[in-house]
């Protein structure tokens, strides 16, 4: 029986994930490679989608065909519809016809397996094998939801780049899912084509730019927080400020900064002022591409960001020197606990140094897999934990053992209080004297004392 491998992507960075995955031989060979892209923009009707983004035809050439997700579901979204039960049967018939797919045996490769599209899609294909790779660093946390057992059991493997050495990813573990690696060399291999088709950029430099060859710059990457709810406008243009005043003052006069590709123009606008306040050189990225064809390209001196996975490929994959900005904040206020995006916050903070610190960003080093097994492993599923306590229940005493053995100031930012109380874990209030923050007299207490203190 002839095999047909479907893979779904919505990024540039998921493509050349498979691509690179490809490239070393992870899939056994098949009749036919289809490439099925979605576009997961709110306004997806007028969004560049993949096909529109530089590079995208160098990767294209893994498959034997690109198609389009949001066509075939229009005008439902992908990122919300999901087929009704009894309409799955009409939907594969429908989609084997409209795919020319036949008889063949489907193989699905999927990222976030938790949410459409790339459930609504195993829904629809029930025999098919899936497969699921990591776009990102969301991999080392623990899946989002509780998946049916029908479709978790069919996952044969995650497949992950080691942006941090040593550091096992969390996701579909409750089902022993296996971890598999995409080499670094055949991903550094794919995005070394990316930079070859990426002859021209579209920038915009502010002050005019001096004569001569310009230093090696600090390249600061934004990632369009606001549109998550995980900052206002406002904070996350003050965030770039933040980016740029740091680099600055570590003695970087070349900045260059690569907006997410869906933020609006104007988020970039202060740090421009600031940068031209401070009398630095500030380079503006229009063009949509990787900020992995940026290190090839222009070998920045420092790479600065929040949380992004681009952090992590600098620093792990081209050697790259690495900053953190604004994860302490921005961990302060995630809500809920078990928002997803803690866990990139949290590997952001606890492995990079902060942009604040001069030293430490002049000093540091990627940490070896025996720094990530004794320090990393353990926070990980520490919070890995508190966030999915059913879904990662197997993991309880490994969270409780850190917890007991590590919760320190510096460590307390990763955690709240009344949710490890509401957990009985380490840290937090023993049920016996739970009731003193909503006694009457301790209120009191509290504050007079916040009127002492001012």
């Amino acid at each position: 029986m002839s095999v047909t491998q479907i893979f779904l992507a919505s990024t540039l960075y998921g493509t050349a994930t498979l691509a690179a995955a490809i490239d070393a031989g992870a899939f056994p060979p098949a009749g036919r490679r289809i490439l099925l892209t979605s576009n997961h923009s709110v306004t997806a009707e007028i969004a560049p989608g993949l096909a529109d983004m530089p590079g995208f035809t160098t990767l294209r050439t893994r498959f034997d065909e690109v198609l389009d997700w949001n066509a075939v579901i229009a005008p439902q979204h992908p990122s919300t519809w999901a087929p009704r039960p009894e309409d799955v049967p009409l939907w594969e018939r429908q989609l084997r016809a409209l795919w020319a797919i036949g008889e063949d045996r489907v193989e699905l490769i999927v990222e976030s397996l938790q949410v459409p599209p790339a459930q609504s899609l195993c829904r629809l294909f029930p025999g098919a094998t899936v497969d699921v790779y990591a776009d990102g660093l969301m991999s080392y946390g623990p899946t989002r939801f509780r998946l049916d057992p029908q479709l978790g059991m069919r996952v044969r493997r995650v497949l992950h780049l080691d942006l941090v050495p040593g550091l096992e990813p969390l996701l579909l573990t409750e089902f022993d899912v296996p971890a598999e690696l995409v080499p670094a060399p055949a991903f550094l291999k794919v995005l070394a084509e990316l930079t070859l088709e990426a002859t021209e950029l579209d920038t915009t430099t502010t002050p005019d730019a001096p004569a001569g060859e310009p230093p090696a710059p600090a390249l600061l990457l934004g990632q369009y927080l606001s549109a998550l709810d995980l900052m206002s406008a406002a904070e996350e243009e003050e965030l770039h400020v933040a980016m740029v005043r740091g680099a600055h003052a570590l003695g970087h006069r070349e900045l260059v900064f690569k907006p997410h590709p869906g933020a609006p123009a104007a988020y970039s606008r202060r740090a421009e002022e600031e940068a031209g306040r401070l009398g630095a050189r500030l380079t503006v990225i229009g063009a949509p591409v990787l900020a992995e064809t940026l290190y090839e390209r222009l070998r920045p001196a420092l790479v600065v960001g929040c949380f992004s996975t681009g952090l992590l490929t600098a620093a792990t994959l081209y050697g790259l020197p690495v900053a953190r900005t604004g994860t302490e904040a921005v961990l302060a206020r995630l809500t809920p606990y078990q928002n997803s995006n803690r866990i990139p916050l949290t590997v952001a903070d606890a492995a990079l140094p902060d942009l604040a610190d001069a030293a430490a960003v002049r000093s540091w080093t990627p940490p070896g897999p025996e720094r990530i097994a004794q320090e990393l492993t353990g926070l990980l599923t520490a919070v890995g934990f508190t966030m999915q306590p059913q879904i990662l229940a197997a993991r309880r005493a490994e969270a409780e053992e850190y917890l007991a053995r590590h919760l320190a100031p510096h460590t307390w930012r990763y955690f709240k209080r009344r949710r490890l109380t509401a957990l009985g874990l380490p840290g937090g209030i023993p049920a016996r004297l739970s009731f003193l923050p909503r006694h009457p007299a301790v209120r009191r207490l509290a504050r007079r004392l916040r009127k002492v203190i001012g």
